[in-house]
C-alpha cells in the first residue's frame, strides 16, 4: 500500500516566489536537512516542532501563493505554474515528517497536532484551490497550451494543474466554494477521528490470553512475541494476541483452541463498534460530506467524481470488472470450503466427536491443514528458509540487482527515529548515488496496521533532491536474539513494498507534482504488485530460501510445493478482497440527498450490498469492515480500494511481457524502468502502459496467475 495523505492534503503544490524572513533556526524544519540526501535530523525533531513548522509553512505558501496570483505581469508558465511547483517548501518538509512518523510512531501528542492541523490543513488547500485571481492565470495558459510552446512534461504539468483546481472546486460560485470549504474541513476532521479510533481500537481489542497452554499450535517464535507485547502493554506473564488491520488475523492460521480462534475473530470484527472509539457514526459522517461535496462538483456521486482521476475512469468500469472477477472467485472459494468442510467432519467421525460448520475463525486453520496434506508442508517447515535479512539482502534486493543492476550499503552514521529501524544508500547500476531507503518492519502499538510505503524526500529536476523512501511492515518482533522468520506471505509482502520503493527511487522527473509514485491509486499498486512475482521467481527463491541455522538452500521438492501452492486459496483471498472493495464502492456510489445508513445500521449495509452483489458467502467475511476499513475512510483510497485489482491487471499482463521475453534480466528490468519506473506521471498511466506492452490489458494473466482461470474446452 501507498500512502497518500500528503498527497491530499497539499495536492501537489509547492510555492516559493518571494523572500520569506527566516523564522529561528532552532526548529530543524526551518532549513533543509544538511544530511545527505537532506534525510530529516530525527535526532533533534521534537513533537514541539512540528506545530510551529506546520503554521509557519501555511503562511509563507499563502503568502507565495497570493504574489503569484497577483503579479503584475500576464501570466506565462514560469511565473504561475513553475512558481507553483518551487512553493511551500517548508510546508513540504514538516508534512512529510510529520504523516510518516505519525502512521509508524504515533504518540498522544502527535495525535493532537493531527487533530488540530488537519482541519487548518485542508482549509489552506482550499485557500489556494479556490483563489479566483490564482485559477485564472492557470486557465489563461490552459486555454493558450497548444501555443506555448511547452515540452511534453511541462504540458503534463499545466494539464494536471488546470484539472486539480477544477476538481478542488475553483469554477464554483463563491457560495458553493464557502460550502466546500466548511465540507473539506469537516472531512478532514472526521478522517483524522477515523483514522485514531482504529489505532486505539487496535489497542484496546487486542485478545489477552491468561495461559500458555490455550497457545497451542503457535511457533515458539510466535508465542514469545506475544509475551513481550502484553509485557509492553502492563500485562506480565501473560500473553497478548495484538490485531492487525485485517479481519482475519495471522494467529487463526494454527492455534488450534477453537474458543480462542472464535473470541479473536469476534475481537476483530467488533472494533469500531460502540464504546468510545466507535467509527460508524464516523464513517456514516465521511460518506454523507464526500456526497455533498461531489454534489457541489457536478457529480452524480463521490465515486464517479473520484474515479474521473483513475485510470478506471467510471464507478461502471469498475463494477463490471468486480462482478466478473467476483463469479470466479466466489465459485472456486466454495470449492475450497466444501473440501474444509469434507476435512472437519472427517477429524469429528475419527475423534468420535460431534462435527460444526464451517465459520470465519476456521478457515485459516484447515484450510492449511488442506494445503499441508495436499502439498505436504506447513509454514512451520518453510519459516527457517525465510529469515528476514536473508529475504531483503539476498531476495528483494538480489532480484533488485538482477533486474536493474542496484547496490545497497547499510547506512549506521546517519540518525533514524527508532533503534530498530534500518537505513540503506541505493546505488545505481553505475555507481551512482540514487538515493535512501528506510525500512521500519515490526508491529507496535504505536504504528498503523499494514504495509506501506511512503517518501520523506521526493525525487525532483527543479530541487536537484534524490529521493529518501521508507518501507513499513507489521512483523511481530521475537525477543532479543531470536531469529525474524517470516511466512511466504510476509515474504510476498516485503517484495511488494519494495516494489512502490523502486517506484520512488527510479523517479526521473523534472517537476514535483509528477514525480515518482504521484500517479491514480489503480495504478501505483501496479509496479509493486508487478514485483511481487520475484517471490515466486524460482531463480531468486533459490537465491534467499536457505536455513538461517545452517545456510543449506531449500531443498528442491520442498521449494517445488511452496510454487505449486501459491494458488491454492487464492477464491478465499480474491473473495474477501472483492467483498471490500465492493464495499467500499457501494458507499461512495450513494447518490447525494439520499439518506446515509445511520451509525446503528451500519454493519447491516455492509451485509445487505454483498448479499444484492451475490457475493455473501459466512465463512468468507469481506477483508474490511467499515468500522476498520482505513483504506476508504482515512488511507487516501476513498472509492479507490478497487485499484489492487485494477493494478494486478496490469502486473500480471507484465509478468506475462517478461516470461515471453526471457523472465529476469537487465535487459528487460532497463526496459520496464525506462517506461514505467522512472516516468512518475509525465504521461497519463493508461498511455504509459500501452507504450510499454504494446496493447491493452488483458485479464487472463491474472485469472492464470491466480488460478482462477476456467480450465480450456477441448
Amino acid at each position: 500500500m501507498l500512502k497518500s495523505t500528503l498527497s491530499a492534503l497539499l495536492l501537489g503544490l509547492a510555492l516559493s516566489v518571494r523572500a520569506i524572513p527566516p523564522a529561528p533556526p532552532k526548529n530543524p524544519f526551518f532549513a533543509a536537512s544538511i544530511l545527505p540526501y537532506q534525510l530529516p535530523p530525527f535526532d533533534k525533531i521534537k513533537d514541539a516542532d512540528f506545530k510551529p513548522a506546520f503554521e509557519d509553512g501555511m503562511a509563507r505558501q499563502r503568502k507565495e501563493a497570493d504574489a503569484i496570483a497577483h503579479d503584475p505581469a500576464p501570466a506565462t508558465f514560469e511565473n504561475t505554474i513553475v512558481a507553483l511547483e518551487r512553493s511551500g517548501r517548508l510546508l513540504t518538509r514538516v508534512s512529510k515528517v510529520f504523516f510518516n512518523l505519525n502512521a509508524s510512531n504515533t504518540d498522544d501528542e502527535m495525535q493532537k497536532i493531527e487533530a488540530e492541523m488537519s482541519p487548518k490543513l485542508a482549509a489552506h488547500q482550499d485557500a489556494i484551490n479556490l483563489d479566483s485571481a490564482l485559477f485564472a492565470r492557470i486557465e489563461t495558459l490552459y486555454k493558450q497550451r497548444d501555443n506555448l510552446g511547452l515540452d511534453a512534461e511541462s504540458a503534463q504539468l499545466l494539464d494536471r494543474y488546470y484539472k486539480q483546481f477544477v476538481r478542488a472546486g475553483a469554477r464554483l460560485s463563491e457560495t458553493d466554494k464557502t460550502e466546500l470549504k466548511k465540507i473539506d474541513e469537516e472531512l478532514s476532521t472526521f478522517q483524522t477521528k477515523f483514522e485514531q479510533n482504529l489505532l486505539k481500537n487496535v489497542k484496546s481489542n487486542a485478545v489477552v490470553v491468561d495461559s500458555v497452554a490455550e497457545l497451542d499450535g503457535l511457533s515458539a517464535e510466535e508465542i514469545g512475541a506475544a509475551a513481550e507485547a502484553a509485557k509492553a502493554g502492563g500485562k506480565p506473564g501473560k500473553w497478548l494476541i495484538s490485531l492487525q488491520n485485517t479481519t482475519i488475523q495471522p494467529a487463526l492460521t494454527h492455534m488450534k483452541n477453537r474458543a480462542l480462534r472464535e473470541r479473536i475473530y469476534r475481537a476483530s470484527i467488533s472494533r469500531g463498534i460502540d464504546g468510545e472509539a466507535d467509527n460508524t457514526m464516523v464513517a456514516s459522517t465521511i460518506v454523507a460530506l464526500r456526497a455533498r461535496q461531489a454534489a457541489l462538483l457536478g457529480y452524480p456521486n463521490y465515486a464517479a467524481y473520484a474515479l474521473e482521476d483513475e485510470g478506471a475512469k467510471t464507478p461502471e468500469a469498475v463494477n463490471k470488472m468486480l462482478s466478473g472477477l467476483g463469479k470466479a472467485a466466489l465459485s472456486k472459494a466454495k470449492v475450497e470450503a466444501k473440501e474444509i468442510q469434507q476435512l472437519i467432519d472427517s477429524q469429528a467421525k475419527s475423534a468420535r466427536a460431534k462435527s460444526f460448520k464451517l465459520q470465519p475463525w476456521d478457515w485459516a486453520f484447515y484450510a492449511e491443514q488442506v494445503r499441508k496434506d495436499r502439498f505436504a508442508f506447513d509454514d512451520a517447515q518453510v519459516k527457517p528458509y525465510f529469515e528476514l535479512d536473508h529475504v531483503l539482502k539476498d531476495g528483494v534486493f538480489y532480484a533488485a540487482h538482477e533486474l536493474y543492476g542496484l547496490t545497497f550499503k547499510e547506512r549506521k552514521d546517519l540518525p533514524l527515529y527508532r533503534p530498530d529501524a534500518r537505513l540503506f544508500e541505493v546505488f545505481d547500476a553505475d555507481g551512482s548515488a540514487l538515493g535512501l531507503l528506510i525500512r521500519d518492519d515490526y508491529k507496535r502499538d504505536n504504528k498503523n496496521g499494514g504495509a506501506w510505503m511512503d517518501s520523506f524526500v521526493d525525487q525532483t529536476g527543479l530541487f536537484e533532491t534524490k529521493p529518501v523512501v521508507i518501507n513499513n511492515l507489521n512483523i511481530s518482533k521475537p525477543p532479543a536474539g531470536q531469529p525474524v522468520l517470516l511466512t511466504f506471505d510476509e515474504v510476498s509482502t516485503m517484495f511488494h513494498e519494495f516494489g512502490h520503493a523502486l517506484h520512488g527511487l527510479f523517479s526521473h522527473v523534472k517537476y514535483p507534482l509528477l514525480c515518482g509514485t504521484s500517479v491514480p491509486p489503480d495504478f501505483v499498486e501496479y509496479p509493486s504488485q508487478f514485483n511481487e512475482m520475484w517471490a515466486r521467481d524460482a531463480s531468486v527463491l533459490a537465491h534467499f530460501a536457505k536455513d538461517y541455522r545452517t545456510g543449506a538452500a531449500m531443498p528442491k521438492e520442498l521449494l517445488d510445493k511452496v510454487l505449486a501452492a501459491q494458488t491454492y486459496g487464492e477464491g478465499y483471498a480474491t473473495d474477501e478482497y472483492l467483498e471490500a472493495a465492493m464495499v467500499d464502492q457501494s458507499w461512495h456510489q450513494l447518490p447525494p440527498g439520499k439518506p446515509v445508513p445511520a451509525a446503528k445500521d451500519v454493519a447491516a449495509f455492509d451485509a445487505k450490498i454483498l448479499k444484492k452483489a451475490g457475493m455473501a458467502f459466512a465463512p468468507v467475511p469481506p477483508r474490511y469492515h467499515t468500522p476498520y476499513f482505513a483504506h476508504a475512510f482515512s488511507g487516501g483510497y476513498p472509492a479507490g480500494y478497487y485499484a489492487y485489482i485494477w493494478s494486478e491487471v496490469l502486473a500480471r499482463d507484465t509478468g506475462y511481457w517478461f516470461k515471453t521475453h526471457g523472465g529476469i534480466s537487465r535487459a528487460n528490468g532497463d526496459y520496464f524502468r525506462a517506461k514505467i519506473l522512472s516516468r512518475g506521471r509525465t504521461l497519463e498511466p493508461g498511455d504509459l502502459f500501452e507504450q510499454f506492452y504494446g496493447q491493452a490489458p488483458n485479464i487472463e494473466p491474472l485469472l492464470e496467475y491466480r488460478g482462477l482461470a476456467m480450465p480450456k474446452k477441448q
